[in-house]
């Protein structure tokens, strides 16, 4: 496409975004202000056109009335569609231009008063909505009407046209560059709650993972029993008959496809490579440990275990990791956010389920906290993915005198009202 092409093509091809300024406003107010001040300006610039034109140019007032009515008139337009505005005042400062030639010595041309001030409103109406090409056009069809009318009627040159020129030219450089500005601003802005959703959904991911990872450890312990006693009955149980020692043997068979199956996921999991953890998994009956780690990081923690634990029985494994994890991240995040503090560390039973509660209060005097952020939210996120997991129940949030709770119920046969509820971000 020639130069000139292009040129036209940015007089003639306006965006398609046809909203007004300030439409994204969140305050409705301030997206009235372009309303208010385009009503104010018509209804100010009509009249004293109309008057200027007439009085002080001799100027029809049928021609003068067409005239006002289109430069004043078009500011209305300008505002969904600005560069049609200015297609409509362009030929109609001409039109005036022509018109008022000659007619007034004493008076400014070829702008009157009202004509320019409804052209520079117009720049902005332009500036804050169309593209940088199409504004350099605009100005450069103003800067050769400019000079054509000081080189030309130099006679009844006053000044004028060199002012319209430069005031145009600043008011649409001042608009583009803030346009610019506030579009660099939203699209940062989208960026970051993209980068935030991302970042949320690949720590839902990592934690996930991490879950299934701890999970294989204690459903390949039960697998690997199984096993060895379905290989191992024929030998220990004296008379077992023919198909009782087959179905031993199918049974020994289906657990060792199922360990090789699970091993073979956790390959994909561990996308990151790392080594397996061949340390045992930890339970209820490392909280004391724990609570002693965490005394080290200056969290004084009190284990309090409810007399009717012990006649729970067993815990299941996936039941008692979810639980030690639980406190564990909870002491994590007293340690972080409030350094010095006291907690409280309660597991009871509720109605066949494990009730893990974790309460600290505020930090003591001035303690500085070792994150000041809200952080990644990693912790809750794991609490919240594992209390899923058993269809258990999370509730964490603030406490009234200035500290923090957690709370989970987890019930022992993984069958519980639902996923997690009541939950809240730290």
């Amino acid at each position: 496409m020639t130069p000139w092409k292009e040129f036209l093509r940015a007089l003639t091809d306006p965006l398609d975004d046809h909203r007004p300024p300030l439409a994204t406003a969140r305050r409705r107010w301030v997206r009235a202000l372009p309303y208010a001040l385009v009503l104010a300006a018509v209804g100010s610039l009509l009249p004293t056109g109309i008057v200027t034109l007439t009085r002080f140019y001799g100027v029809g007032p049928s021609l003068a009335t067409a005239l006002a009515v289109v430069q004043s008139g078009a500011l209305a337009l300008g505002l969904t569609r600005p560069l049609l505005a200015w297609q409509l005042v362009a030929p109609s400062v001409l039109v005036g231009a022509v018109a008022t030639h000659g007619a007034a010595a004493d008076q400014p041309w070829p702008w009157p008063a009202p004509t320019l001030l409804a052209y520079l409103f117009l720049m902005v109406l332009l500036a804050v909505r169309e593209r940088g090409r199409t504004l350099l056009a605009v100005w450069v069809v103003t800067f050769l009407g400019c000079s054509l009318s000081w080189t030309a009627f130099n006679a009844h040159f006053d000044g004028t046209s060199v002012v319209v020129a430069a005031l145009s030219g600043a008011v649409l450089l001042l608009g583009w560059s803030l346009r610019g500005r506030g579009e660099a601003k939203r699209l940062l802005a989208e960026q970051e709650q993209i980068s935030g959703t991302e970042r949320a959904r690949r720590t839902l991911l990592e934690e996930r993972a991490r879950i299934a990872r701890e999970l294989h450890d204690v459903v390949a312990h039960h697998m690997s029993v199984i096993t060895v006693q379905a290989d191992s009955a024929p030998y220990r149980i004296e008379g077992l008959p023919p198909a009782a020692v087959a179905e031993f043997g199918q049974i020994a068979a289906a657990a060792r496809g199922s360990l090789a199956e699970m091993r073979r996921l956790l390959g994909v999991l561990r996308a990151d490579g790392g080594a397996p953890d061949k340390a045992p998994q930890p339970g209820l009956a490392d909280l004391p440990k724990l609570l002693a780690t965490a005394g080290q990081a200056g969290v004084r923690a009190e284990l309090a275990v409810a007399d009717g634990v012990p006649a729970l029985g067993p815990v299941p494994d996936a039941v008692a990791l979810s639980a030690y994890r639980i406190v564990q991240e909870a002491l994590a995040n007293v340690v972080r956010h409030a350094p010095g503090a006291t907690a409280e560390v309660r597991i009871a039973p509720a109605d066949g389920a494990l009730a893990v509660s974790v309460r600290n209060g505020p930090p003591p005097g001035r303690a500085a906290a070792v994150e000041t952020s809200g952080g990644t939210g990693q912790g809750l996120v794991g609490m919240r993915e594992r209390v899923r997991l058993l269809a258990g129940t999370l509730d964490t949030g603030p406490t009234a005198d200035g500290g923090y709770r957690v709370s989970a119920v987890l019930p022992l046969d993984g069958t519980g009202p639902g996923p997690a509820s009541g939950e809240s971000t730290a």
